[in-house]
């Protein structure tokens, strides 16, 4: 067996001297040269050095600037090396581990359902260790960067934190708390070695037919833009700049939200001037917030699939977005182009020339490499691309400090599911729940009264955590440590005893202050989430809710899904209804708001049906929906009624408009206008125009508009038309030609 070289160190310690030599034994480099020569790989020679020098070669020198020792590595190079860098594959492929130093390899990955035995955090922290200390016994000790899905906490380890998914974060309008949340992720993957996250999506979805509708955090492009607040919580204000700093990863380019039918994988069939207005701009800011990896999506734009289409990823991401960083396939993606299993040379060349940098293989790495080796000595693929490529994915190693700091920085490794994370996240859930409807104000509950709970999520943590938990798809049960609904019903309450459980709503009867149903989804993930027909409840909610109106207790549903679903059919037979989303392992947090400790402030992310035919349905779309984007009521909000009441003045009615530049690009621009009602008594419509000084409206949402003599005038959809006094709202629009200076004036109705 190949010996390592000594311990390097973890992340926790400071940066390497200046002058240390390499550590690199010259025996372990005969013997890895030994080895390529049997699997025909060429191995860089070791760097000479004379008996009087002991200075590091300059890309070991972490006082050099990191342009200056990228260029100095990249010279060192073979064509292997350099393939090995662009290269990804699956832990669980990997065999022998050596194969890692043999083959190059640049990146590893754990993907949904792969994990490690036992799963907790000092195996995975321990794996992590010991497939670097086999990365770095290569000639150049160019360390492995680890890439794995924590999309809503490190949620592949059992006993982490699991957080809202990112439609309930969305629900929160709350960009602090999300960075906050991202650093209190990023402290649980560094606490494993992890130094990547595939995290997070901005994805506008804009049909909820969609399996991955939940990885969403909201309809609009604004909600997805505000929260890229996560990436500088995972990467720190600079990547790197200290130990728990997580590569973040904006995902998936571009337009996977808005595919015909919400067919995962589909085909989103838009105009340009559709797809910069709805889906780039989470991007754009994502790329201003110094992400450092994007990844592509499975997805077409009309009919090209992202991983080939060298316009969105070379022209418009790297050259009109200037994005520094490198961007990865999805998994086997690539090989998706040509419709067949298998790789072709064809298929990696066009991906790569497209701009992918990184190939998440994942599996067949030795074919993969013959194939790429074979493109690029064909000269199908220019060694300036192999380059460029290498350059952007050593960049952010350099940066993150791995070539310093390669190992586990086990300092972090106790802030797996720590108090003080689990913390956070209940104050996440809190912020979540989006009370829909209140008769009466039935809510908040007494903790004094008698109440019946039922429902197959109420007392199941894989169900409120939702996918990605624990495994690709996730799954029902205790699948990791957290509090139920249940749990923290009974932890609110006054007497725990006067609480009745019955997952079917059996032994219900008359005597029950109320009756709450936690109902909804079980979980799922992307492809296996698609709800193409039916969109209601399953027939065991159903006649669990049958059971409980029947007894004519009153009662309050508790819906635990990714998405809005169909239930307004049954919603006249509850006195309130709670979109819980998926909230994770922190199941106290919706007690918290069912029993009025905290009141509910989610707004809704997403418009809600009245019915499954109307998908897709979205704001200012003119459909008239059950509940509109943004709808989300309180607590203390509906005053008893004056039995007397003076009469009050009329009210004075005002709005004001604000125009804003959003996005512009050779020949057109992107603009946004704020609607604000500033008068002393509630608005019931609004009109803005202003003068468009040559520019052509092409698009333009949340309102209707008519062009007139070079003026155009916007109008209130029925959805966002009704504004209280200080009430803002908002509408966007994309347009030919520069945007000017314009000044909107508001007209309220």
């Amino acid at each position: 067996m190949t010996p390592l070289p000594p311990a390097p160190p973890s992340r926790s310690a400071g940066p390497a001297r200046p002058g240390r030599p390499a550590r690199r034994p010259a025996l372990v480099a005969a013997l890895c040269a030994a080895a390529l020569a049997v699997t025909g790989l060429t191995a860089a020679a070791p760097p000479e050095r004379d008996a009087a020098s002991a200075a590091a070669l300059p890309y070991q020198d972490p006082s050099l600037p990191v342009p200056q020792r990228v260029d100095d590595l990249l010279g060192r190079m073979t064509l292997d090396d350099k393939l090995g860098q662009m290269t990804q594959i699956e832990k669980d492929a990997l065999v022998p581990q050596s194969d890692l130093a043999t083959y190059r390899i640049g990146s590893v990955l754990s993907g949904g359902d792969s994990t490690v035995s036992p799963n907790n955090a000092q195996t995975w922290a321990d794996t992590y260790d010991s497939l670097q200390r086999t990365a770095l016994t290569t000639p150049l000790s160019i360390p492995v960067i680890y890439g794995i899905d924590a999309v809503h906490g490190h949620n592949a380890v059992r006993g982490a934190t699991i957080f809202p998914h990112n439609i309930g974060l969305g629900a929160t309008r709350d960009p602090a708390l999300v960075q906050r949340i991202g650093r209190a992720v990023a402290e649980e993957v560094a606490g494993t070695g992890i130094d990547w996250s595939f995290a997070p999506c901005l994805c506008v979805a804009r049909n909820d037919r969609w399996g991955r509708t939940y990885e969403s955090f909201g309809e609009t492009p604004e909600l997805p833009t505000a929260m890229t607040s996560f990436i500088t919580g995972l990467q720190g204000t600079t990547l790197g700049g200290d130990p728990a700093s997580v590569l973040a990863t904006a995902k998936h380019y571009l337009g996977d939200g808005g595919t015909t039918g919400g067919v995962d994988q589909g085909n989103t069939q838009l105009t340009e001037a559709e797809l910069r207005a709805i889906h780039l701009p989470p991007f754009k800011e994502a790329v201003k917030r110094g992400v450092g990896s994007v990844m592509l999506s499975y997805s077409s734009w009309n009919g090209v699939r992202s991983h080939a289409h060298k316009y969105l990823v070379t022209d418009v991401l790297k050259g009109e977005l200037a994005f520094t960083g490198f961007v990865v396939s999805d998994w086997a993606a690539v090989d998706q182009l040509d419709g067949q299993s298998g790789f072709t040379g064809a298929e990696i060349a066009t991906a790569v020339n497209a701009g992918v940098d990184m190939v998440m293989v994942p599996h067949d790495y030795k074919k993969f490499l013959s194939l790429l080796r074979g493109e690029v000595t064909a000269g199908r693929i220019p060694q300036a691309r192999i380059d460029d490529a290498n350059r952007r994915i050593l960049t952010k190693k350099f940066q993150l400090g791995l070539f310093e700091r390669p190992l586990t920085d086990r300092s972090y490794t106790s802030t797996v599911g720590s108090a003080a994370h689990r913390t956070l996240a209940r104050q996440a859930v809190r912020a979540s729940q989006t009370l829909l409807k209140n008769d009466g104000d039935f809510l908040p509950l007494p903790k004094t009264g008698k109440l019946f709970v039922a429902g197959k999520s109420a007392d199941d943590i894989g169900n409120q955590s939702g996918g990605w938990t624990l495994g690709w798809q996730g799954r029902s049960g205790p699948v990791t440590e957290g509090t139920t609904v249940l749990q923290g019903i009974r932890s609110a309450v006054t007497d725990p005893s006067r609480v009745t459980y019955d997952r079917y709503g059996n032994g219900i009867d008359g005597s029950y202050t109320a009756a709450v149903a936690v109902v909804g989804e079980t979980p799922y993930a992307e492809m296996r989430g698609d709800r193409p027909d039916g969109m209601g409840l399953d027939q065991e909610d159903l006649q669990t809710l049958a059971r409980l109106k029947a007894s004519g207790v009153p009662v309050v549903v508790v819906l635990v899904s990714g998405r809005p679903l169909d239930i307004a059919a049954q919603l006249p037979d509850w006195k309130a209804l709670l979109a819980a989303w998926l909230p994770g392992t922190e199941g106290g947090g919706v007690a918290d708001v069912l029993f009025g400790d905290h009141a509910p402030t989610g707004k809704l992310p997403m418009t809600w049906m009245r019915s499954a035919s109307q998908q897709p349905i979205n704001d200012g779309d003119g459909k008239s929906p059950l509940f509109p984007y943004g709808h989300g009521l309180t607590y203390g909000t509906n005053p008893d009624p004056d039995p007397e009441p003076d009469p009050d003045p009329t009210p004075a009615k005002a709005c004001t408009a604000t125009h804003k530049l959003v996005n512009s690009w050779p020949g057109g621009h992107q603009a946004e206008v704020t609607v604000k009602n500033t008068g002393t008594g509630p608005i019931t419509g609004w009109t803005v125009d202003w003068d468009l000084a040559g520019a052509t409206v092409s698009s333009l949402w949340n309102g209707t508009h008519t062009v007139a003599n070079g003026r155009i005038t916007v109008r209130n959809t029925g959805s966002n038309g009704t504004l209280a006094a200080g009430a803002t709202t908002s509408f966007g629009y994309t347009a030919s030609g520069t945007a000017g200076t314009p000044v909107p004036r508001c007209t309220p109705a």
